[in-house]
């Protein structure tokens, strides 16, 4: 991770503090669950858009997913 800021001289306490509050904010919100809302499946093999999160769940924790099934950031 990259932490840039606004300050010539590198103050270590504060680049901790920094880092700590990146860390648990990014804990929060990095989860399965909102990884499956902010993405899309799109399968070229059925011609279909899978968007509802809990189908996106099922078909990321299969073992092997088929070829040309592509996970797309709606983004």
């Amino acid at each position: 991770m990259l932490v840039l800021t606004k300050y010539d001289v590198p103050d270590a306490v504060a680049m901790e503090q920094e880092v700590e509050f990146l860390s648990k904010l990014l804990f929060k919100v990095e989860n399965l669950h909102t990884f499956c809302i902010v993405n899309e499946i799109i399968d070229v093999n059925r011609y279909k858009i899978v968007t509802r999160p809990h189908r996106i769940h099922k078909i990321i924790r299969e073992e092997s997913i088929k070829p040309f099934v592509f996970i797309f950031n709606k983004n």
